[in-house]
C-alpha cells in the first residue's frame, strides 16, 4: 500500500468536505494463469498486489452525495432517491451499479461524499475497476454497519461491473482483490468459489509488468464477444458452461461447431489444465515449468483466443532470448494493457534498456515498467497509517 497515495487521499478529503473520513484500501491484481477462464467456470491464479485505489468515505451532511475522482479532476453530486442513468459511463458507472444493486435489495443508506484515487495505470489490465468497486462496497459496508461479508461484497462489485457497466467479466477480479493475501497466490474455482491461498516462495524472481501504453475498453471490444463464443459451444453440447466440457468430448463434437469458436473452447480446456500444473509448480518452487507455461499460455491468447495485439505479442517474443526472463504472456482481457514477466529481479536492467529501446524503434513510443508484488486484499486504513 502505498502511504503517500493515503496521506494524498485522506488530506484532498478533508480539504473538500472539511470533515475525516473513513479510509479504505482496495488492490489491483495480476493473474499468473487462467485468462479468460473465470467467465466459463473455470480456475484462475491471481494474486492482489501492492497497487491499487483508496477511497476516502463519510456521511454527508446534505441531502446529496458527491463523487471525486481525483486522479482526472472530476466529480458528480445527486440524490439516493433517484437512478441517475446519464452516470452509467465511465468511472461513474461503478458506483451507481453498486447503488443501484442495494437499492433493488432493499438495503438503505444515507447521503455519503467520496473521493478516490490509486496508482494502478489506466487500461494496464490490472484491474482497477474491480478495486474501485471493492473499495465502495466495502467502504459503504463499514460506515453504514450493513453486515455485508466479503463474499456478498465480491458478488456486488462483480454484478456492478456486468450488469450495470456491460463488461461481461466473471467473478475473479472482485475475488482476489477482496481475498489476497501477502505473498501468497489464489488458487480459485470460479464455479464453486472454493479457494486455496498458495504460498509464493519466490526467492530472487519477481514479477515485471510491462505497459504496451495501448488502452482497451472492454465494453466496446471483442472481449463481450468471446464470451458469447464460448457459451455457443456450452449450448451446443448441451451443458451449461465449459467446465462441464472434457477435451475428448469437444474433439468428438468438432464437426458441430465453427472453427473459431472450437479454437476458443480449445483454449479454455487447455488454460484449466495450465492453471492446475502452475500450482503444482509453485508448491514445488519449479519456476522454470511455472515460466513455460506462462509462455504457452500467451500462444493460445494469441493464436487462438485471438486477444492480442502487435505490441503485446511483441513484448513477450523479445523476452525469449532473455535469460532473466523465465515467462511472459499478455494478462487480463488483452486487445492491450501488460505483459506479465516472472524474472530474476537482479538481471532485468540491461533486458529493460534494449526493450525499450527496441519498442520505441518498432512503435514510436516509450513503455513503461514496474514490479509488484503480491499484497493483502481490501481492508480499512488504520488513521495511523500516514504517519508510518
Amino acid at each position: 500500500m502505498n502511504q503517500n497515495l493515503t496521506h494524498h487521499v485522506r488530506s484532498s478529503f478533508i480539504e473538500e468536505f472539511r470533515t475525516q473520513p473513513l479510509m479504505v484500501w482496495a488492490p489491483g491484481r495480476i493473474n499468473i494463469l487462467g485468462e479468460h477462464t473465470d467467465y466459463n467456470m473455470g480456475f484462475v491464479l491471481p494474486a492482489a498486489i501492492d497497487r491499487g485505489i483508496v477511497v476516502a468515505i463519510q456521511k454527508s451532511e446534505t441531502e446529496k452525495c458527491t463523487l471525486v475522482a481525483a486522479d482526472v479532476k472530476e466529480s458528480v453530486s445527486f440524490k439516493l432517491s433517484r437512478r441517475r442513468s446519464e452516470f452509467a459511463k465511465g468511472w461513474q458507472g461503478y458506483f451507481m451499479g453498486i447503488l443501484e444493486n442495494l437499492y433493488m435489495s432493499g438495503v438503505k443508506i444515507a447521503p455519503f461524499n467520496l473521493l478516490f484515487s490509486g496508482d494502478i495505470p489506466s487500461g494496464a489490465g490490472l484491474s482497477s475497476s474491480a478495486a474501485i468497486a471493492n473499495a465502495f462496497i466495502f467502504g459503504l459496508n463499514a460506515l453504514f454497519g450493513l453486515e455485508l461479508s466479503k463474499i456478498e461484497m465480491v458478488r456486488i462489485s462483480h454484478s456492478a461491473e456486468q450488469d450495470y457497466v456491460g463488461v461481461q467479466c466473471g467473478i475473479m477480479d472482485q475475488f482476489a482483490s477482496m481475498f489476497g493475501k501477502e505473498n501468497h497466490v489464489i488458487f480459485l474455482d470460479c464455479r464453486s468459489l472454493k479457494s486455496e491461498l498458495i504460498p509464493l516462495n519466490q526467492h530472487e524472481y519477481g514479477w515485471l509488468l510491462i505497459n504496451t501504453g495501448v488502452k482497451h475498453n472492454l465494453a466496446a471490444s471483442a472481449y463481450n464477444q468471446r464470451r458469447k463464443s464460448c457459451e455457443a459451444v456450452a449450448s451446443e453440447l448441451g451443458v451449461d458452461s465449459l467446465r462441464e466440457v472434457t477435451r475428448v468430448e469437444l474433439e468428438q463434437n468438432r464437426t458441430l461447431i465453427p472453427g473459431k469458436d472450437f479454437q476458443k473452447a480449445l483454449f479454455v480446456l487447455e488454460e484449466n489444465e495450465r492453471v492446475r500444473q502452475a500450482v503444482e509448480a509453485i508448491r514445488n518452487s519449479d519456476f522454470e515449468s511455472l515460466g513455460r507455461l506462462i509462455y504457452e499460455s500467451h500462444e493460445g491468447l494469441q493464436l487462438q483466443y485471438e486477444v492480442s495485439c502487435e505490441e503485446l505479442d511483441f513484448l513477450v517474443e523479445i523476452t525469449r532470448d532473455q535469460d532473466c526472463v523465465l515467462g511472459s504472456r499478455m494478462m487480463g482481457g488483452g486487445f492491450g494493457g501488460c505483459t506479465i514477466n516472472l524474472v530474476k529481479k537482479d538481471d532485468c536492467d540491461s533486458f529493460l534498456k534494449t526493450a525499450s529501446n527496441d519498442y520505441q524503434k518498432r512503435f514510436g513510443k516509450a513503455f513503461s515498467s514496474f514490479f509488484v508484488a503480491p499484497e493483502g486484499g481490501c481492508r480499512l486504513i488504520p488513521e495511523s497509517f500516514d504517519d508510518q
